[in-house]
């Protein structure tokens, strides 16, 4: 009898440049009709690799590594009094593929990796986000906390832990054992980065329960 075999997948969406989709599919093909069903999304997922395995849940084996090793990439919010917990990681496609790669080689299954194809309309969509990505990065002036009419002395917390309060210094910084901090500058502190080079601070942060970076452009908008 013939082992039934699936795959754990790597997949992107124009939509959300930042994140990666890590999962298991026994049929990839039908994974993505069900992923690009929603309207919500305004692009599709693609597929940017995939680890051909002989076992459910062999993702969920990944998603331990990968939390084990930075527990802050993947995307885990409280809503509505409930922790939902996805399986979005906030790392570049290259970061996940070495990862099965590792792993493939360590199992000698290296040939069962692949990476996924692209045609010509997924790439011109590709294209179409970055450039309104672009745009809208540029429309939007630096970070401050007045912008979020937040003034000093008040406190922002930390995503993953919400009891992790910080205070507002001025416009720009926050407390932080004593010494002030940007936003981005404390993120990537508390992520274990060595810089915070990429690293958009107000995404990691919120005011009464709200993302800056939402509050920001709800504000703005």
């Amino acid at each position: 009898m013939t082992e039934k075999t699936g795959v754990i997948y790597i997949l992107t969406n124009p939509s959300f440049p930042e994140y990666v989709k890590i999962g298991y599919a026994d049929d990839i093909d039908k994974r993505l009709q069900q992923l690009n069903r929603s309207e919500c999304i305004p692009f599709a997922f693609r597929v940017y690799a995939t680890y051909e395995v002989n076992s459910r849940l062999s993702d969920l084996k990944i998603h331990s590594i990968i939390d084990k090793l930075n527990p802050n990439l993947r995307s885990i919010e409280n809503f509505n009094g409930k922790q939902r917990i996805r399986e979005f990681y906030a790392m570049s496609p290259e970061d996940a593929y070495s990862i099965l790669e590792a792993i493939a080689e360590i199992h000698g299954c290296k040939d069962k990796l692949s990476y996924g194809t692209i045609s010509d309309a997924q790439r011109q969509a590709e294209e179409t986000a970055q450039e309104i990505e672009e745009e809208h990065k540029e429309r939007l002036s630096p970070f401050a906390f007045s912008k979020c009419q937040i003034r000093p002395g008040e406190y922002v917390a930390w995503n993953d832990d919400p009891e992790m309060q910080f205070k507002v210094l001025d416009d720009k910084t926050v407390d932080y054992k004593g010494k002030p901090f940007t936003l981005s500058g404390l993120a990537a502190l508390l992520q274990g980065k060595n810089s915070s080079a990429g690293v958009a601070g107000p995404r990691y942060f919120t005011y009464n329960g709200e993302c800056l970076n939402e509050l920001r452009h709800r504000l703005e908008g």
